[in-house]
């Protein structure tokens, strides 16, 4: 008996593989704007404008600056993505009432299952984050809060911090994710259903929509997850970025002495520094993020039920 065929068998493992096909293309469209968003979000880019800062790497640093640190995303965020999409469609099931299975999920129900994915997998992105922003902030070859210039690959920064700080480091910033991915997936979710509605009315029941309505409604739905949570991802950053075993001590000592220190040295501005950034790379990567989903989805689909169709008429021959 085959793996594959059998695994695929079920809608579940469906998604799985859908989500993992949506998340690779999202690491890939959007990575040189996060690897911006990241820097912008640093006190020593205070003045700086997105595309003077884009520039200066690029010069300084090379293009392939831009996807520093990208191995470790590519192959964990399509894990988490296809995660994501498995733990909302068991959440969607497990809220939509079983005797109107043929009708869309509420709308409530939608932003409810998406509250729960992302409060879920913030326990999967929190040490992928740790390690993609201490690599991001590298400049000019030299590491950025890392004790040792030997840890230039995901690997090896992971075992470095697991080597110095224990587990413990590793999930250092789970409570600001956790604050940011729950209420940012009700809205990432939300969104992209109504969205979607609203672009070709009756879709979310036929799911006949276009990948034009795809593409915009997933863009719309990664603009609206970043902007409510945007301040929060703001000290995500700041509280990763530094290290507990840094000399001085480390300047942030929590989320809210992070948001209080970060304003009161910079103004309210620096919690939306860098919004515009993220707002064009989520556009860009949710609306591939989504179309690739999709499209995956009715494909595993689509061959499932031809392979059925199939098996039936050699069973009907015999």
């Amino acid at each position: 008996m085959d793996f594959w065929p059998e695994f695929l068998a079920s809608s579940w493992c469906k998604e799985f593989v859908a989500g993992g096909f949506g998340g690779m293309a999202g690491v890939v469209s959007g990575y040189p704007l996060d690897t911006l968003r990241i820097r912008l979000q640093q006190p020593t880019n205070a003045n700086a404008s997105a595309f003077g800062l884009l520039r200066n790497i690029v010069s300084a640093e090379g293009p392939a600056a831009l996807y520093r640190g990208m191995g470790a995303p590519l192959v964990s965020v399509s894990f988490q993505n296809a995660i994501v999409f498995q733990i909302y469609g068991a959440f969607s099931r497990a809220l939509h009432s079983p005797t109107k299975t043929m009708e869309p999920p509420p709308y409530t129900g939608v932003a409810l299952a998406g509250l729960g994915t992302g409060v879920v997998q913030s326990f999967l992105l929190s040490p992928v984050e740790l390690v993609k922003i201490r690599l991001q902030l590298r400049t000019g070859g030299q590491s950025h809060n890392l004790p040792s210039d030997r840890e230039k690959t995901p690997m090896s920064l992971a075992k470095g911090i697991l080597r110095r700080d224990g587990v413990r480091g590793m999930y250092r910033g789970l409570t600001v994710t956790t604050l940011r991915d729950g209420p940012a997936h009700a809205f990432y979710f939300w969104t992209y259903e109504y969205a979607r509605e609203q672009l070709h009315p009756g879709c979310r029941k036929s799911g006949q929509e276009s990948v034009r309505t795809m593409l915009v409604a997933g863009g719309l739905a990664g603009v609206a997850s970043w902007v409510c949570c945007y301040p929060l991802d703001v000290v995500k950053t700041r509280l990763q970025s530094q290290s507990q075993t840094d000399n001085p001590p480390p300047k942030y000592r929590g989320i809210v002495d992070c948001f209080y220190k970060s304003v009161q040295e910079e103004g309210y501005r620096v919690l939306w520094r860098g919004l515009g950034t993220a707002v064009y790379r989520s556009f860009l990567v949710n609306g591939a993020v989504f179309a690739a989903f999709e499209l995956s989805l009715r494909c595993l689909f689509s061959n499932s039920d031809s392979s059925h169709g199939s098996t039936q008429t050699q069973e009907n021959k015999l």
